[in-house]
């Protein structure tokens, strides 16, 4: 299987988030966002999404912040028992539809996953696996292979520009980071 540096294109969508639970009774579900902010999910209109390995369009008709989380309500979706079936399901957008970034030096997660990673003196430490957020900075996942790299610890690297991550080259399918191998 090729990582998603080694692809010769982007996939085809990428994971916005996932709906947890139904929420009342009028068909509305609790979102879980992997956006950020979290609100971001609700900017796009028609969501695709897999359950269970089928994957189906629906249009948001609603949505909003809830407490400490987001609810949203579906076209076509207007009862607890519909918005039931739905839970669990993965809400993906397609990779063609995401916002053009900025600069250089941005990147979207999922861009970075499979990268391998080497140190500025030329030692490699693996690919990224994934990412996640702390609140101080987003961390890399680094997993090292037997045979590929000088170990096969996991380890956990703060996305720090210029500070940690020195060049990241999506065509390489290379990071280039200032860290020690031993931590």
């Amino acid at each position: 299987m090729k990582t998603r540096a080694e692809r010769e294109s982007p996939p085809e969508h990428v994971v916005l988030g996932k709906l947890t639970s139904p929420y009342g009774v009028k068909g509305w579900l609790r979102v879980y966002s992997y956006t950020s902010p979290m609100e971001g999910i609700l900017e796009y209109d028609e969501w695709v999404l897999r359950h269970g390995g089928v994957e189906s369009r629906y249009r948001l008709s609603q949505g909003r912040r809830h407490g400490k989380g987001l609810v949203a309500r579906l076209e076509g979706v207007d009862g607890r028992d519909q918005a039931e079936t739905l839970a669990g399901a993965e809400i993906l957008l397609p990779t063609a539809e995401l916002p053009e970034l900025s600069g250089d030096d941005e990147f979207y997660w999922y861009q970075l996953e499979g990268l391998s990673v080497v140190t500025t003196e030329g030692v490699a430490l693996g690919r990224v696996e994934y990412l996640f957020e702390t609140g101080a900075n987003d961390v890399l996942v680094v997993r090292g292979r037997e045979g590929e790299s000088v170990d096969a610890r996991e380890r956990l690297l703060p996305f720090l520009p210029d500070e940690v991550v020195r060049e990241v080259d999506l065509e390489a399918g290379r990071m280039i980071v200032d860290w020690d191998p031993a931590f």
